[in-house]
């Protein structure tokens, strides 16, 4: 006989275990399903992972720069193995403590691989035992894994994934980055201060291309300036092991193809959503390039299937599945929550330095017909990045002319993701011009450079 619940969530990602506790908080019997570790990706091989890895690459950078704070640091070097062991540890902490909040929020964890079989029933394989599920509402929350590219397969040895490249044996030497979005330039960057010779390699005219295009320059003078190549308009003809590494066919801008070789390869040109074998198909459930289609509140177009997070499409970032994953248990909940907006999530990279960005770009807000009041001001001008040896950057805010609406805001420098939350909840709260110029910012902080922006967009600025 099938146990019986309010809602079985499949996959404990960040959309998957916060929607367990909230649909558990507002008394609903839930169980969740989870193939491999709770936590998913992010928690246990992408986000929080990356960021131990990169603060051990920040705190190396200090370290070899310790002489222009006045300090001395000689012979310093890095155990490998010892750092990958922090960033593991770092995400097995924090699997503990999911398992700690199924436990207290009574949430009831059903290890094995499911598959939706019918409307309402799923059923879970564990080695040679099914155990079958009934749910009036089941959230599909299965995320997606790294695509691969169609002549070269990642082998875990010369070409990696970032699950290879998050638990390397050995050191790059010379590394190849295909893929300048948020994780391309997060390995480039972690790489690169731990002493790799890397080159990124993007088909578009720049790197980061989703962010404003002020950024993705200074990024680009900002990694040339740290030794990394950055090969753009370039594509990628041909990837192979090559004795002790791989070997390249990179068709550059001119058209020529040139073969070079490197010592490892780290493919990172997308993903591709957990969608097959699940059952989907047989129900009927609409995708679209093998993303699930949902409204604004993760409903699908099959009665009692939600879905939510990297499974339903881009952004493909946590924050968004947390939300999506609120906003549906709310719905099936009998609640009123607002539909998701895509707009007011932030988007941050956690590079040398990091970039951060909500809302439309520059280019973006002129193509959809404002008439733009636009701020900038640059780190230099602050006193506490000054303090901080970190003066380069910029903080950009974009308004609507007309109704002093906060239409976006970009970032790069250091911090900036911590940064970012500001301007999120300005646009949460339909904040303008006046209420951002009228609030007080602490000094000395780097958040004064968040005022500075907003004030220069109106010709005001104090201190540039």
């Amino acid at each position: 006989m099938a146990d019986t619940y309010d809602l079985v969530i499949l996959g404990s990602g960040p959309g998957g275990y916060v929607a367990a506790i909230r649909a558990s908080q507002l008394g609903l019997k839930v169980a969740i399903v989870e193939r491999e570790r709770l936590g998913g990706i992010c928690l246990n091989w992408g986000c929080i992972p990356t960021k131990a890895l990169l603060r051990t690459s920040e705190i190396y950078h200090y370290m070899q720069n310790a002489e222009s704070y006045g300090l001395k640091a000689d012979n310093v070097g890095f155990d490998l193995a010892k750092v990958v062991d922090r960033s593991r540890k770092v995400a097995g902490q924090l699997n503990a403590g999911v398992k700690g909040l199924m436990k207290k929020n009574k949430v009831t964890v059903v290890e094995g691989v499911g598959t939706v079989t019918a409307k309402g029933k799923l059923s879970v394989k564990q080695g040679d035992k099914t155990v079958e599920l009934e749910a009036k509402n089941i959230i599909v929350a299965t995320g997606a894994r790294a695509r691969d590219l169609p002549f070269a397969k990642a082998d875990g040895k010369t070409i990696w994934t970032y699950r290879h490249a998050m638990v390397p044996t050995e050191m790059p030497t010379k590394l190849l980055v295909i893929g300048s979005g948020a994780i391309g330039v997060e390995f480039a960057s972690f790489y690169n201060d731990m002493g790799a010779d890397v080159t990124i390699v993007e088909m578009l005219p720049r790197i980061l291309p989703v962010e404003d295009e002020e950024v993705s320059a200074f990024m680009d003078k900002a990694l040339t300036k740290q030794g990394i190549t950055l090969l753009t308009g370039t594509g990628l003809e041909g990837l192979a092991p090559s004795g002790s590494g791989v070997t390249a066919k990179i068709k550059h801008k001119d058209g020529k193809v040139v073969e070079e070789t490197f010592s490892h390869a780290i493919v990172a040109i997308g993903i591709v959503p957990n969608t097959e074998n699940i059952g989907l198909e047989a129900l009927g459930v609409e995708t679209d390039r093998g993303h699930i289609k949902t409204d604004g509140y993760g409903r699908t177009n099959v009665d009692g299937i939600w879905a939510i997070g990297d499974v339903t499409g881009a952004p493909w970032l946590a924050h968004k599945a947390s939300h999506e994953g609120i906003i549906a248990v709310e719905k099936i909940a009998g609640g009123s929550p607002h539909q998701m907006d895509k707009a007011n999530i932030p988007g941050c990279t956690y590079s040398r330095p990091q970039v951060a960005s909500v809302g439309m770009t520059e280019a973006k807000a002129k193509e959809a017909g404002y008439e733009l009041k636009v701020g900038k001001f640059p780190f230099i001008g602050n006193g506490k990045a000054i303090a901080l040896g970190e003066a380069e950057g910029f903080v950009k805010t974009v308004f609507d002319a007309k109704t002093g609406e906060l239409l976006g805001a970009h970032m790069v420098g250091a911090e900036v993701t911590e940064l970012i939350q500001g301007y999120v909840v300005a646009r949460q709260l339909e904040t303008t011009e006046a209420e951002l110029m009228e609030t007080v910012f602490a000094h000395p902080t780097l958040s004064e450079m968040m005022h500075e922006s907003v004030l220069g967009a109106y010709g005001r600025s104090i201190h540039y």
